[in-house]
């Protein structure tokens, strides 16, 4: 399994490089994607990541000018994110690398093959209670 997932993950990590981000700023960028903007609190639960970590991240992205800080307006001091124009056009393009790397990896799997691999996956996450993806 762990040969699986490390070939998995870094070949796409690659793929994401050549669009100028990592997978963990690619998964900062699609929890934002659905939201007008989020408290950088609010997205680090929602990704299972420290305060600290979505900071950096943020940072990162800010400068890219993917991300935008804006002042929340029932919180002086808080902060809302949300993307950028350029940002929201950049995820459904990682998100179509994301799906194509899927496509190298389990393609070479039949239907059912594939229907039980995602069945036993969805039961791991079920039964050990997994609600975040990873993103380091």
């Amino acid at each position: 399994m762990r040969m699986v997932s490390n070939a998995v993950s870094q070949n796409f990590a690659r793929k994401v490089a050549a669009e100028g981000v990592t997978v963990a700023e690619w998964t900062f960028m699609r929890a934002l994607f659905d939201d007008e903007g989020m408290a950088p609190t609010a997205l680090a639960d929602r990704m299972g990541m420290t305060r600290g970590a979505i900071s950096k991240l943020a940072d990162r992205l800010a400068a890219k000018g993917l991300i935008r800080r804006d002042e929340s307006a029932t919180d002086g001091r808080g902060q809302i994110l949300s993307l950028t124009p350029a940002g929201r056009a950049e995820v459904p393009i990682l998100a179509r690398l994301a799906d194509a790397n899927d496509l190298d990896y389990f393609g070479v799997l039949s239907g059912d093959e594939r229907e039980a691999l995602d069945r036993i996956l969805k039961a791991l996450v079920d039964r050990r209670g997994l609600t975040v993806t990873p993103a380091d």
